[in-house]
């Protein structure tokens, strides 16, 4: 049997083995799905290190100072941390839950950037109890603050503004951030009170600007004018221009090039802020998306006006979908090599009619029992993961070198009920 292409969107180190199995880091698909079951997210680390090592090199080519921070609500996990963590990243969190992760993962806590549009009393305690190196100030009422939290803790916080700068992010409205009426940041207008503001506080340091215009970019076009905007606030030390750099979800969809996204950013921030200015960049998707298969066991095909093929997943595991419309590919990942010639909605088992994985699916004569691989899920799968209808979470396995790991464990009844205090 002829052996097929494999799409664009499964990770480098993907391939077909003899029996037309799917393999990822070396590992037999089926293998993996018979022994950790499905649904399962498989994250391929040579994948994570080689977007990771694109980054860094990138930035390195530049000239310029900086630092890239992995955006972590993308795929908060401690495995992914330790990997990142150990080849110099910094990393960006938004939460308790997401620095204890990120401290357990490696990263040093002056190597943390802590955002955050609503930060409560317990966010303010982990900051100075765990001595997060530096702080995104989201609005003016912060910094009063945070400025007397940092009094009490005996320190100078070190801070940086977060600018609405009133551009609209080449995206959907859903993951555009950087327009003027935004949930996140100062706007304009009102960020040279605001920076007057911080710098009269003698526990504050302003280290610089933030801004973020969105996810999913495809250029750098949009932070570009972003910079413009900004830079007439004044000189500082740091401009953190954000992350969002797309990826391609479907074969033959252009990936987003790290290269051209790094050095556009480095470009226009050295023009408008002078090629000194050390330059933070926030990846999230770009590190960790196309590392994530995730694996669906068929339960279900059917017929109506179009053929149904409903695996054991679904909303509980991938909410971009429904959230963001968002359009994915699949595969069989036990008969790679067999004719895709069943045109098919894949779809999931939940309550919902809008529980749609991938609406423009081709399968070889889809049947109960057929492993399904759906590429590109390494961000906001895991990280979007919820219980609804009573669906337990899946594990997160990874692979390289023919080796498995779990690096966090399918949920339990005994997990889903632990909160439950009826009986009790």
């Amino acid at each position: 049997m002829e052996t097929r292409t494999l799409p664009s969107t499964l990770p480098a180190d993907s391939s077909i083995n003899e029996q037309g199995h799917l393999v990822l880091g070396g590992c037999d698909a089926v293998d993996l799905a018979r022994e950790f079951g499905t649904p399962a997210y498989v994250m391929v680390e040579s994948e994570l290190r080689e977007r990771a090592d694109r980054f860094l090199k990138a930035l390195a080519a530049t000239g310029m100072k900086g630092t890239i921070k992995y955006a972590s609500k993308a795929c908060p996990v401690v495995e992914v941390g330790k990997i990142f963590s150990s080849m110099g990243l910094g990393c960006d969190v938004t939460s308790g839950g997401e620095l204890r992760i990120a401290l357990l993962g490696g990263f040093a806590p002056e190597d943390i950037l802590f955002h955050g549009n609503a930060k409560s009393e317990a966010d303010l305690n982990d900051i100075f109890e765990h001595k997060v190196g530096l702080v995104a100030i989201d609005n003016a009422d912060e910094v009063a603050t945070i400025a007397a939290r940092a009094r009490e803790a005996g320190v100078i916080q070190k801070v940086l503004l977060r600018v609405t700068p009133g551009v609209t992010g080449d995206t959907i409205a859903a993951i555009s951030t950087g327009q003027e009426d935004s949930k996140f940041g100062v706007n304009l207008p009102d960020a040279p009170a605001v920076i007057k503001a911080i710098q009269s506080e003698d526990s504050l340091e302003l280290r610089g600007l933030h801004l973020h215009v969105g996810s999913q970019l495809g250029d750098t076009g949009s932070i570009a004018r972003a910079a413009a905007a900004i830079a007439p606030l004044g000189d500082f030390p740091v401009v953190n221009l954000g992350g969002g750099l797309g990826v391609g979800y479907l074969d033959g969809s252009p990936d987003g090039d790290i290269e051209e996204f790094v050095a556009g950013a480095a470009a226009a921030a050295a023009e408008h802020f002078g090629p000194d200015v050390e330059l933070m960049l926030e990846p999230g998707r770009a590190l960790v998306a196309t590392a994530g298969v995730t694996l669906y066991t068929v339960e279900t095909v059917k017929s109506n006006v179009s053929t149904y093929v409903a695996v054991d997943g679904g909303i509980s595991d991938n909410l971009r979908p429904l959230a963001y419309g968002s359009a994915y590919m699949a595969l069989s990942a036990d008969r790679v090599n067999d004719q895709p010639d069943t045109p098919c909605r894949v779809v999931g088992k939940h309550c919902e009619s809008g529980d749609q994985i991938a609406t423009e699916a081709s399968l070889p004569a889809p049947k109960r029992g057929d492993l399904v691989a759906v590429p590109v899920t390494g961000a906001y799968g895991h990280a979007m993961a919820n219980n609804y209808n009573g669906a337990l979470r899946p594990p997160v396995v990874m692979v390289e070198g023919g080796k498995a790991r779990v690096a966090v464990r399918r949920e339990t009844w005994d997990d889903l009920l632990a909160r439950e205090t009826a009986g009790n």
